[in-house]
Parts: C-alpha cells; structure tokens; sequence
C-alpha cells in the first residue's frame, strides 16, 4: 500500500464523557470516560494504517505529557515523527449525552514559535527528499494551534505541493479559507463550514451541490463534503457523487469525518472505483458513530453497512445506484 504522512500541528489527549444529560451548575454523574491520544490527524492516520498503508504522524506535542501518545503510536502502528516542544499538549473534553448531543470543551493548544515552524519545515524536508520517506499523500488536519496563523498554513500546503506532493486538508473556519485559497489536492468542510466558503446559505441540496461544484472549480481536485446523516458528497475527477449511508444508533460523531477522509484518501490511494470509495467511507463513518473512536474496519458488519450504503450519481444523464 501507500505510505502517508499526516501533520497534526494542534494535537490534544481526548476525554470522552459519556452521561445521561449535562446539567449546567450541578454535579454531573458518568457512565463512562475514556482518555485517549486524539488530534483529527492522528485519528485519520488510525483509520489508513488499519486499511493497510504505512503511516506516520507529525506536528507539535508537549514533551511532558507525550507519554499516552507514544504508547498508542506503537499500539496503533503509527511512525513517531512529532516534534517535542516545552510544556504540555492539552486536554479536550467531549460530553456526549445519551440522547446524542456532544459538547466540546477544547483547551487552545500549545504556543508554537517561529523557529519551531521553521523546525517542522527541516524536518519535512528531510522525509520529503528520502526515496524511503517521501509520503504517496499528506493529510494536514485539526486547528490551528497559537503562534500558527492561516497564512503559514496556506504556507505550508504551498510547499508541499510544490514538491509534488498531494495534500488533503480537514480544517475550519479562516483557516479552511486560507487552505482553500492555497489549492490543496482535497478539503472536506462540512455543509456549514462550505456554507461559509460559499457565502451565502446552503438551504437546500442543489445550492449544496453547486457550491461543492464551484468548490472543485476553484482548483480542489477532490471537494468533500460531510453531511452528517445525509452522508456526504464527492465533486471530482469522477464526477458529482453523492452518498447516503444507512441509519444507524449514534453514540458519538467525533471521528466520523476523520474516518470518512481517511477512507476517501485510501481510496485514491488504492485506486478504487469511485461507487466502492463512496460505498466504504460512508459505510466506515456509519460504523464509526456507533461508538467512541474511529471506525473500526474489521467490524462484522461492515460489508452490510457499505451494501446498505446508498450511492447516486448527480451528473446530468448519469445513472444511479442503490
């Protein structure tokens, strides 16, 4: 398979709260909490070393608490290669109620200097030259952490690409603009976040679809967009798709856009047709939300979830598939 490389500049140690209800100003009981080494990029490398692919992972951690996450790096079969800076990486909390609301309680991140970025850039250059470490693709996901503005991102994914290298990009907000504006290989914004891009409302599927297309048009070779139960659409070189995956019970949507991204990317990677690309990462994300963590890709189920996956063709004239 292919060999990835995922930049997480904004990291962060999860803690899953699973409860009832929250009840704002009064002492709340759990049913559950799980701490686990999170940011949306490792989650993405989790779900493609699990497809097959070599994958390492980078950014920025806190030297003095990196111990979770070097112990899940080896658990996970993930290559180390983040840089270590002065302090710690910060803890994010996730309430998940039973009735499926989450509230995300998210800490800023440590404060990166100049000459940590220009460390990140060394060493990306290092890997990028090596025949044995240059990455097939790089996932660049998560917020930005302090000391890093959109420009050095739009920064970062024109260096990249001018090394020929692909780069997928699962940001939000000025950030996502500034990716957008730097013409990476793939952004995947859910419907608020193109909403936002586009300007203007997205009430309803035909001005999703046309933003998502003006998306493509603008330079994205790949524009995905999330839709949450609605599935997701797909404007690229195979045309306009959309996916509808089938209902499943909810119990965290945390990783499902992390597990969608990575399975899309596999799917390029692994040059699946486009209908089974669709079919598996819809299928994955479905899977993913019925527990906390990413979709889990030896799920008995999983061929069912993708077989029940609803995948049509928008494009003028085009067949669809059930």
């Amino acid at each position: 398979m292919a060999r990835v490389l995922t930049l997480t500049l904004n990291p962060a140690l999860d803690l899953a709260i699973r409860l009832p209800s929250l009840v704002l100003g009064a002492v709340n009981r759990t049913d559950a909490t799980h701490l686990e080494a999170a940011g949306k990029g490792v989650n993405v490398a989790r779900v493609l070393v699990a497809l097959g692919h070599e994958v390492a992972v980078t950014g920025f951690l806190g030297g003095d608490n990196d111990g979770a996450f070097v112990r899940a790096f080896a658990d996970w079969g993930l290559k180390d290669a983040f840089l270590r800076l002065a302090g710690d990486t910060r803890i994010n909390a996730k309430l998940a109620e039973t009735e499926g609301r989450v509230t995300d309680i998210n800490g800023p991140g440590l404060e990166v200097a100049r000459d940590d970025l220009t460390a990140l850039y060394a060493a990306l250059e290092v890997r990028v030259a090596d025949a044995a470490t240059r990455p097939d693709a790089v996932v660049i996901a998560g917020s930005l952490p302090p000391g890093v503005t959109p420009d050095d991102l739009a920064a970062l994914i024109g260096w990249l690409r001018g090394h020929d290298v692909p780069v997928w990009v699962d940001t939000s907000g000025t950030a996502l603009n500034a990716a957008i504006a730097a013409t990476p290989s793939a952004v995947k914004p859910n419907e608020t976040e193109l909403a936002e891009w586009a300007g203007e409302p997205l009430e309803d599927a035909a001005s999703r679809l046309a933003a998502a297309t003006r998306l493509h048009a603008s330079g994205i070779e790949h524009a995905l967009v999330s839709l949450g139960d609605e599935g997701m659409l797909w404007v690229g070189p195979a045309g306009r798709w959309q996916a509808t995956p089938p209902r499943v019970e909810v119990a965290s949507t945390v990783c499902a856009g992390d597990t969608l991204l990575a399975a899309m990317l596999h799917g390029q990677l692994a040059g699946l047709p486009a209908e089974d690309a669709l079919r598996l990462a819809s299928g994955l994300s479905a899977e993913a939300v019925r527990h906390v963590g990413v979709g889990d890709t030896h799920a008995p189920d999983l061929d069912q979830l993708q077989q029940c996956t609803r995948v049509r063709r928008l494009d003028d004239n085009a067949r669809e598939d059930s």
